[in-house]
């Protein structure tokens, strides 16, 4: 009879366990997930500039979180829509299939754009007929596990730029990006018949144009700055500039959507326009896992038009600082619990130096000069023809119908115009497609590359520059796009979900972003996905 006793209060007494610590299990997964992908960033930038910067922003997520110090891309191909899907799928370029852009199709000879669908139209804004959406993704995003898992989730990607919040999103959720002429935020059919009307409602403010109404103006007095090279803003006429960034120099825009993509006010916008959706969609507020994906587009606009090197780049980052803790502090106020909150900061990719140490630009690769000549090699060697269909992001693409119309081999064509590549001022390496199909490259410059590479969309011949030398562009100072550190060291932390401050020290894939926030979140990671979920500390 005691012993029976015993059993059924022993029992009880597991019962109570088991519901307890299930229920810890399930508090100790976020309720809302927030990925911020700061355009441009340099892992170093945090620690050069963090004297500018706030207690709620950039310091507040590295002095509380886990802070990976030795975070990298490790392709060549570092470039945004690639990085983004990198990001989000957990697999690199060779699996997830995004290479770039855009590219040639092997088929037809004809370019495909990566999000641009004609099949689809913009939502509440003016081009009805071309739109974008997710139909040339491979590999699904973190979001798309997150429906996988609970399709009550709700999935919010947000950036000024379609391809970015295509690529970022995915299939599952809402993506909106700001429609260039009117300048108000805008999606595609394809995730929805009709603007939500939240997004009509915030549209109605004119919150956008009121931004782009703004001037940008230095932060603080010219000797609070690292930074000396200050640039003159030049844009097609008629603009005024009135100076050239010294303290509270004003600068006028020619029109809304310029001042939102290139200068501070973007990131404000894009910030302010995550609030409106928190508060909207009330996100994080139930047993559903929401994300809320963010990509600064503006801040790689800033850093390619003038260059790491100079006070704008230097006063986006210390403007940034102050709305991301302006953000931080509004969603820690929506939620009530850090616990409730697991938010990734990151960057698709660093950029390249603008200028050399005696202030002189730095040397530029003539990518049309390139198509010329190499086009006039091919036909004074194999006959005249059109054999170059084009050079996108250090890709190749040859006429492959040219090429089986003269009976000649695909792999001897590719291998003359490696060969042939290397001859160029610029040039470090060329690899032609053939031999990263037929060969493994376990490290080096090598395997960057093919990890850069997916038979199927990426060129012919693959071709790397020089260290610091990129592309001959107008009003572009600084690129990403290569293999060398100042692109692949980006800044990692995650911070918030029980997270202990830590410093994770061991060289880490940004493949692993994708399957560490699965991780902390219990669900599957990507299907795709070939990183190793971080062992990060948590309370």
């Amino acid at each position: 009879m005691l012993k029976d006793l015993y059993k059924i209060v022993f029992a009880a007494i597991f019962a109570v366990a088991v519901s307890v610590a299930t229920s810890a299990v399930a508090a100790e997964q976020p309720r809302l997930i927030i990925n911020i992908v700061v355009g441009s960033m340099q892992a170093g930038d945090l620690q050069r500039y963090s004297d500018g910067f706030c207690s709620g922003g950039f310091r507040r997520l590295a002095d509380s979180g886990a802070v990976c110090a030795e975070s990298r891309y490790n392709y060549m191909q570092t470039t945004t829509p690639v990085s983004l899907a990198t990001l989000t799928t957990g697999a690199q370029p060779s699996t997830h299939g995004v290479v770039s852009q855009r590219w040639s199709d092997y088929v037809d000879s004809k370019m495909v754009d990566l999000t641009l669908d004609k099949s689809v139209s913009e939502i509440g804004g003016r081009d009805s007929q071309n739109s974008h959406s997710p139909r040339n993704l491979i590999a699904p995003t973190l979001s798309d596990a997150l429906y996988k898992a609970d399709s009550c989730s709700r999935l919010i990607t947000i950036a000024t730029e379609p391809v970015s919040a295509v690529v970022m999103g995915g299939r599952k959720g809402f993506s909106f990006w700001i429609d260039q002429e009117r300048c108000r935020w805008t999606t595609s059919s394809y995730y929805t018949p009709y603007l939500p009307s939240w997004v009509k409602e915030y549209n109605n403010e004119n919150m956008p144009t009121i931004f782009g109404e703004n001037h940008w103006q230095g932060m603080y007095a010219a000797d609070r700055y690292r930074n000396s090279r200050r640039s003159t803003i030049s844009f097609p006429s008629p603009v005024t500039t009135k100076s050239s960034r010294k303290s509270g120099a004003v600068v006028e825009f020619i029109n809304n959507y310029g001042k939102l993509s290139r200068t501070p006010t973007g990131n404000a916008a894009i910030f302010d326009f995550a609030k409106y959706a928190l508060t909207s969609l009330n996100l994080g507020s139930d047993a559903h896992t929401d994300i809320l994906n963010i990509c600064l587009d503006p801040s790689r606009n800033i850093a390619s038009r003038y260059g790491n090197e100079s006070v704008e780049y230097e006063d986006m980052l210390y403007a940034l600082d102050k709305e991301l803790a302006s953000f931080l502090g509004y969603v820690r106020t929506h939620l009530k619990s850090d616990d409730a909150l697991l938010v990734v900061l990151t960057s698709d990719h660093g950029t390249s130096p603008a200028y050399n140490y005696d202030k002189r630009p730095k040397e530029r690769f003539n990518v049309r000069q390139f198509e010329v000549i190499v086009n006039a090699f091919l036909s004074a060697k194999y006959g005249q023809g059109q054999w170059i269909l084009g050079y996108i992001d250090h890709s190749i693409y040859i006429n492959h119908n040219l090429v089986y119309e003269k009976r000649l081999s695909i792999a001897e064509v590719q291998n003359e115009v490696a060969t042939f590549a290397m001859q160029f001022r610029g040039v470090s390496h060329a690899l032609s497609s053939t031999a990263m199909r037929m060969s493994y490259f376990g490290s080096g410059y090598a395997q960057k590359m093919q990890n850069g590479f997916y038979p199927r969309r990426s060129g012919d011949v693959i071709v790397n520059l020089m260290p610091e030398w990129i592309e001959l562009r107008d009003d572009v100072v600084s690129m990403s796009g290569s293999m060398y550190g100042y692109d692949t060291h980006v800044p990692l932390i995650f911070w918030g979900a029980g997270i202990m401050p830590q410093q994770i020290v061991e060289p880490v894939c940004m493949t692993s972003v994708a399957p560490t926030i699965a991780r902390i979140a219990g669900i599957a990671e990507p299907a795709a996905s070939e990183g190793t979920a971080l062992n990060i500390k948590r309370e």
